[in-house]
This record gives C-alpha cells, sequence and structure tokens, in this order.
C-alpha cells in the first residue's frame, strides 16, 4: 500500500493522476466524496472503479449495498476475494479517503489491503492519516509520502510559473516566493496567476490559511464582480450543472461564466467528458465559502442552500436535498423529507445513511416528528439494536396523538403506532391481532406502509392459528407490494406462504415461493437486514428437500448470518426463523446445531413468550426433536460471536474490536476464544479461511 497524506493544495490528486499515465499495470480510479462516508457505498464504488482489472468486481458493484454487519461479513470478502484472483497486476487508486473516515470504512479498506496479490498495489490520498496506517507501519506494509515529499523546489516552481504564463519573474524572486510559499504547490501557482497578472505575487507572509486567503483574494480581484459574485455563491454547490447553478443563483447565464472559468483555468474541474458536470478544487471553495459567508451573511447562505435543496427535490435527487437542508439548518424541512424517502432507502440498503441524517437531525428534532420518530423506531427495531429499540418504542408509546391537529394525519399517526406494536409483541399474540387489524383498517389504500400492514395481519392470524386468512393476507401483500416497489414485503410474505404449503404437502409451490423471496433478497442486494433470515431459511428446507445441499448449504449458511439481528424484539419472527433453521439443520443431521437454536429461541420467549400456535410448534418440534437420536454435529457460532467473525479479517486489537461492538475487552477475548474452537483454529487467519469455506464470511 502507498497513502499520499497531505493537506490539501499539495498536488496529491495531480501526483495520482501522473502515476496512473504512467502505470504499465491495469489502472482503477476511484473517487471519494462525503456520500461514500458509509461501508456499502465506499464498497460499490472501489468495485466499481475495480473492473478493468478483476472482472469478477462487475457482479460484486451489484451485490455490496447490503447493510449492517454484512458489509463486513459479505461484501468485504466478496470484493477482497475478486481483489485475490484478479487476472492481471493492477494498481487501484483510491483518491480523498479523507471523506471515509468512519470506523466502518476504515475496517472495510483494511480486509481488501489483506487481499492485494504480488505485484500489484492500492494507493491512498487522503488529507489526513487513517487508524488502519498505524497497524500497516507495525507491519513494514506502508509507504508513506507526506508533504514533505510533495513540496516543490525552484525547479518546479518554474515550471509552475512558466505554464502560468509568469515567464518574467527573476530567480531571486522565485527563490522567496518558494521560501515563503513552503513549496507548497498550490501557494505556488496562486502566486504565479497573481504575478503573471501584474499583482505582486512575493508579498507573501507565511504558509498557513492566511496565505491562502490572501492568494485567493488576489485572484478574485482580477475578476468581475458578477464572476466573482458567481463563484461564491455556487460554492455551496458539491457538484453543479449550469441547470443547478442558474437554479441557486436564479439567473440564466451560468452556462457561459462556467466556460469563462475554465478558460481562466481557475480551480474548475470538469467531471465527465460532455463538461456537463463540475466542481471546484476543494482548498478553492473552502476559501470561497469563507468568502461568501463574510461578504453576505449566514441567512445568505442558508437561502442558497435552500434553493439548491429545492433544486435537487425536483430532479429526483432527494438524498442531495436532505444533504443542503441540514446545511442549511432547515432540520424540521430535513427531517419531514427524510421520513418520505427513509423506507425506500432503507430498502436500497442505504439504512446506514438515513441513521447518520437521524444523528445529525439530533434526538429533539426526532421527537417532535412523528414520522421520524416511527422511522427511529423501525431502524432500530429492524436491525435488532435492543437498547434503542425499546428506548424509542417507549417514546412512540407515549406520544399524544391528541397534538396531532389534523385528523388524516392522527389516523395515520395511530396506524403506524399499530404496525409496530403489532411487531414488537409486548403484550401478546391477541394484542398483535388487535394492533394489525387497526393498522389494515386505518393505513389509506394509497400508502407506500398499506401492504406491510396486510402482511403484518397475516402474521397475526398465523400466530391465531387461522391459516386460511393468512394465506390470502400475505397474497395481497404481495401483490400491493409490486405496485408500491416493497420488497420487505416481499421478502417476508413469499416464506410464509412457502410454509403453508409444506404444511399441506405441496412442496413444489412451497419451492417457488421460497425462490421468490431468495430472489427478491439478492435483486435487491438486501443481504444482511434480518427480515431476510426467515426467506433463506425456508428456501434451505426447500433445497434440502430437493436433494440440492449444495445450494440449500449456502442458503442455511446466510440464513444463520441473517439470523444475528432477528431480535427478542420482534419476537415471533425471530422464533419462526429459528425453528425454521433447527428443522433445516435437522434435516441434514445436524441436531447440535437444531439444539441449539432452540435455546435461542427458549431466551426470545423468555422475555416475550406468549406467541399463540407458534409457542405451540415450538414445542412439539422440542418433542419430537428429543424422541430422536443424540445430538451429533458442529456447534454453531451464536449471534454474537456471528457479529464478531467479520472483524478478525482486520488487525484490530481484541480492546477494539470491544469498543466498535460496544463490549469489553474480556468478553471480546471470551467469543473469540469460543469461534477458534467451533471453528477449530488456532489463528484468526485460520478462523476466517475456514469461515469462508463454510459460507459465514463472503458469498
Amino acid at each position: 500500500m502507498v497513502t499520499v497524506t497531505a493537506p490539501a493544495g499539495y498536488g496529491k490528486s495531480t501526483m495520482l493522476a501522473e502515476w496512473a499515465g504512467a502505470e504499465t499495470r491495469t489502472v482503477g480510479w476511484a473517487s471519494l466524496d462525503r456520500t461514500d462516508d458509509d461501508p456499502g457505498a465506499l464498497l460499490s464504488v472501489i468495485a466499481t472503479a475495480s473492473i478493468p482489472f478483476a472482472p469478477e468486481a462487475a457482479t460484486v458493484a451489484a451485490e455490496v449495498h447490503s447493510n449492517g454487519s454484512a458489509t463486513l461479513a459479505r461484501s468485504a470478502p466478496l470484493l477482497a476475494a475478486a481483489l485475490s484472483t484478479a487476472p492481471l497486476s493492477f494498481v487501484l487508486f483510491i483518491d480523498d479517503l479523507h471523506w471515509a473516515g468512519s470506523d466502518g470504512c476504515q475496517d472495510a479498506i483494511e480486509v481488501l489491503l489483506a487481499a492485494v496479490p504480488p505485484g500489484s498495489q492500492i494507493v491512498i490520498a487522503s488529507r489526513h492519516d487513517h487508524s488502519l496506517l498505524a497497524r500497516l507501519r507495525a507491519m513494514g506494509a506502508v509507504q508513506e509520502i507526506g508533504p514533505e515529499d510533495l513540496r516543490l523546489d525552484r525547479v518546479g516552481a518554474r515550471s509552475v510559473f512558466e505554464q502560468a504564463g509568469a515567464t518574467a519573474v527573476g530567480d531571486a524572486d522565485l527563490d522567496t516566493i518558494v521560501e515563503r510559499c513552503e513549496g507548497w504547490p498550490a501557494g505556488l501557482y496562486l502566486s504565479a496567476l497573481v504575478f503573471g497578472a501584474g499583482g505582486d505575487g512575493v508579498a507573501l507572509s507565511g504558509h498557513d490559511r492566511y496565505l491562502a486567503d490572501y492568494l485567493y483574494r488576489e485572484c478574485m480581484n482580477l475578476l468581475t464582480e458578477e464572476m466573482q459574485t458567481f463563484l461564491r455563491r455556487t460554492s455551496v454547490l458539491d457538484q453543479f450543472t449550469p441547470s443547478a447553478c442558474n437554479a441557486v443563483l436564479e439567473i440564466s447565464r451560468s452556462r457561459g461564466l462556467l466556460h469563462d472559468l475554465e478558460a481562466s483555468n481557475l480551480f474548475l474541474v470538469a467531471l465527465d467528458r460532455e463538461r456537463t458536470w463540475y466542481r471546484y478544487h476543494a482548498l478553492f471553495r473552502e476559501f470561497l465559502q469563507a468568502e461568501l459567508e463574510r461578504v453576505e451573511g449566514a441567512e445568505a447562505v442558508a437561502e442558497l442552500h435552500r434553493r439548491a435543496a429545492a433544486w435537487h427535490e425536483h430532479k429526483d435527487a432527494a438524498p442531495q436535498a436532505v444533504e443542503h437542508l441540514l446545511r442549511a439548518g432547515d432540520v424540521d424541512r430535513a427531517g419531514h423529507l427524510v421520513a418520505e424517502i427513509a423506507l425506500p432507502m432503507y430498502q436500497r440498503g442505504q439504512a446506514a445513511t438515513v441513521d447518520r441524517w437521524l444523528a445529525t437531525l439530533g434526538t429533539e428534532v426526532v421527537r417532535r416528528n412523528w414520522p421520524l420518530v416511527v422511522e427511529m423506531c423501525w431502524m432500530t427495531v429492524l436491525f435488532g439494536n435492543i437498547v434503542e429499540g425499546e428506548r424509542w418504542a417507549r417514546f412512540l408509546n407515549f406520544l399524544d396523538a391528541d397534538g396531532i391537529e389534523d385528523e388524516d394525519e392522527r389516523l395515520l399517526f395511530g396506524s403506524a403506532r399499530a404496525m409496530i406494536r403489532a411487531s414488537m409483541c409486548e403484550h401478546g399474540y391477541e394484542r398483535v391481532a388487535a394492533e394489525a387489524a387497526y393498522a389494515v383498517e386505518h393505513e389509506p389504500a394509497d400508502s407506500m406502509w398499506r401492504d406491510q400492514a396486510i402482511y403484518l395481519w397475516g402474521a397475526a392470524c398465523l400466530l391465531k392459528g387461522d391459516t386460511k386468512t393468512a394465506e390470502k393476507a400475505f397474497t395481497d401483500a404481495i401483490a400491493l407490494a409490486d405496485v408500491m416497489n416493497n420488497p420487505d414485503t416481499n421478502i417476508l410474505s413469499e416464506p410464509e406462504l412457502a410454509l403453508l404449503a409444506i404444511d399441506a404437502g405441496r412442496w413444489e409451490a412451497a419451492t417457488a415461493h421460497a425462490t421468490r423471496g431468495v430472489e427478491h433478497v439478492d435483486s435487491n442486494h438486501m443481504e444482511g437486514y434480518p427480515t431476510t433470515a426467515l426467506a433463506l431459511a425456508v428456501a434451505a428446507r426447500a433445497a434440502f428437500h430437493n436433494d440440492d445441499r449444495r445450494l440449500g448449504d449456502q442458503l442455511l449458511a446466510r440464513a444463520m448470518r441473517a439470523r444475528v439481528g432477528a431480535t427478542y424484539l420482534i419476537p415471533w419472527l425471530a422464533t419462526r426463523v429459528r425453528l425454521q433453521l433447527a428443522m433445516a439443520q435437522v434435516a441434514i443431521g445436524e441436531l447440535t446445531a437444531a439444539w441449539h437454536l432452540l435455546r435461542e429461541i427458549d431466551e426470545i420467549q423468555r422475555r416475550r413468550g406468549d406467541l399463540g400456535v407458534l409457542s405451540t410448534q415450538v414445542e412439539e418440534f422440542r418433542a419430537n426433536l428429543a424422541l430422536g437420536p443424540a445430538a451429533t454435529g458442529a456447534v454453531p457460532l451464536t449471534p454474537a460471536e456471528l457479529r464478531l467473525l467479520p472483524y478478525l479479517q482486520t488487525h484490530l486489537t481484541i480492546a477494539a474490536i470491544g469498543q466498535r461492538l460496544y463490549v469489553s475487552r474480556n468478553t471480546v477475548s471470551s467469543q473469540v476464544g469460543s469461534i477458534y474452537r467451533k471453528l477449530s483454529a488456532t489463528t484468526r487467519s485460520a478462523a476466517v479461511e475456514r469461515a469462508i469455506e463454510l459460507g459465514l464470511l463472503g458469498r
């Protein structure tokens, strides 16, 4: 690995581009931005960049939108495997890694680094060090290039001045400029622009932000007032088109102004060959943003962001609109928009972005916006975040519906709360049925949540033993989900129909339903969502019944991994998942695993035990299992151990892994030892290799 680490203006991207142009090996290039601080998004960008030298990465690029722990457990190992088997030697350049500074992104990068084959390299440019560098330094696995290596001497400075048209500068003046800029490439280029235009490029006062501001202001003074205003105001945009500039500035001649800027070489970067999209050099943009606030004030900046948000929303780019509203400080409008798009983003595997938005909005903003409270409940409950899930559910329960003035909105709130209550089953299965019935009655026909209300009614009917009504509900939910494009409902309903078909002895129909459920998981890139576990488990049972052991083993491994987030927060789903997993384990003679899954069910029912017919089904299965032979087979990894397993791919210490998982060092140490025993391994690498063989990582 090679790292190029320096503040803005040191020519990191330029150096990487020159290197890429001189390379004889195949080159891949990934440029990151603020939206890529999400492991799934980061791996998607890198996978796409890797296609020229690793064709298998094309398949991986479509699969890395998985969520949560699955990003490190599945997506990162899949991409690592594609890199390790690349048929061509390569250099993969990753520019602006500072945008992806979260722990999850750093862990994913480390998994990729370990897979780079001899003769290939990953080269990273960033404004600052990352935590993974310390571990790589200790291993002697990184070559570092820093500011001292990137500073220019008089020869380099002369070249910069000549290319900027400032050929009249003398050696003495040039030496002074180099000394005062301390070889800073951006400072030298700015000095050349000022000197070439007749300004004083020598009167500098040190290499710091004051120097940059001075030089940029000198450059700005060379421009018309109209151009200065255009530059300042468009700096609110990360990337822009002439249309976006027109909308934000409320003018009509942005295309001509952008053309003039390109001709002046003033830090404008074209992002495509058609010159439709542009951005400013990062350091220049930072200066422009500071100038904008200094000259026009904070409220003017906020108004420009609001206009930018409106343009992006009009262009069906709601996520970008949210980012601008947050920067405008318009948290209420941002909150409303997040509430509108959270469900489809969740279903596209972008739950981490929604989670970041909710954290940015803050607890107080979320609490005064009931749709956001509902989203927070679903996010925490569906991903098995027990502490936060229970906290937000309590808050939702105590929200006063009478405080909602609009009657239609009050009914929507009541329906949303009823669906969460039905899912969490805190007061027994009969209450689940009542809450689900309320949601079906009051959720509007055109609501994106109606198919889920119908699904919940079907699940409630199963708990009561009314299979006929349940079957109709699941069928109706699927039909509506197809119209509303809500794959989660399909993923949950298809395996339920498959189980009803199995109970009736119709295995062909069961296989068809189970297959469709898994197809929805795969086509919508929802690996890692706990809601997929039932579909995978039932499909595994169908595969074993059809004597397809290879497929069954793959599906069973995925289902065992997906059960991690299926907790007692949705007790009937978590129990059904484990019951089907236990049945699948029995089908292949893994009786020990079946007994362990029953013990997990016991823990769920200890907290939420009134599950109606489902509780009876569990006891019947337990009784039949007890009548069979003695337990045989391997002991499966527990959900806690499966959460930890992906981190064994990294060089994180035991203590650091504990910080990632919010558990003690002793707990991590104990779980690592248990993983080693269960996988018959004595080292991290051996455990990882065995986990990959079993399908617990990757695949």
